[in-house]
């Protein structure tokens, strides 16, 4: 089988960007998800990784490296678990592919490396940006979270896509520090849906 594997940051984005690519596929996988969660813990990384291990796909499709993650160590352990699966892993922004030919590249271990790297580092300035940007808007008087005498009901909020993936989670025996991690929210939030639902 030949796998489209495509990744959005949070819930809101599409993945219209994914469009352009109209080569066909036996299957396209969107996870929504953050980078820097493991490939292996996402919905759809979890079910690629089962198809991979019951030896059904030959070729797996990217955008680029960070559409498998922002985090070196963990992508660089997929891609060498891909090439002892004898997958071919082809990158579309580079024409880079792994085993071209079903011969192993010569040049990829030391390309996915670099790229992988410079994506995670990537991340961590786009971090840095964020909290300066907040501590600037602060200092200038701005405030930050819900605007004051604003209020949303139980309901409204536990009826929220994160509220109901995080008690989804909460119903798997997930602790809440993996939520907070799988559903991109603070652990108070993820402690605000445990306190509003009764898990039977």
């Amino acid at each position: 089988m030949k796998i489209k594997y495509n990744r959005v940051s949070t819930q809101i984005q599409t993945g219209n960007r994914f469009s352009a690519d109209t080569e066909k596929y036996d299957s396209v996988l969107l996870d929504k998800i953050s980078g820097s969660v493991a490939f292996k813990d996402r919905p759809k990384g979890k079910e690629l990784t089962k198809m991979v291990e019951a030896g059904k796909v030959e070729e797996i499709v990217i955008e680029e490296f960070s559409r498998i993650g922002r985090n070196t160590g963990d992508v660089i352990n997929v891609l060498l678990w891909l090439e002892e699966k004898k997958v071919n892993v082809i990158v579309r922004n580079l024409g880079l592919q792994s085993r071209p030919n079903g011969e192993r590249n010569p040049i990829w271990n030391m390309i996915s490396s670099i790229m992988s790297s410079l994506y995670q580092l990537e991340l961590e300035n786009i971090k840095e940006r964020t909290a300066v940007g907040r501590a600037v808007y602060v200092q200038n008087g701005g405030k930050l979270g819900r605007p004051a005498n604003t209020s949303e009901s139980g309901k409204i909020f536990l009826e929220k896509p994160a509220s109901q993936q995080i008690i989804k989670a909460l119903r798997k025996g997930l602790t809440v520090r993996e939520i907070a991690k799988i559903a991109e929210v603070s652990t108070r939030t993820v402690m605000k849906v445990k306190a509003l639902v009764s898990l039977n």
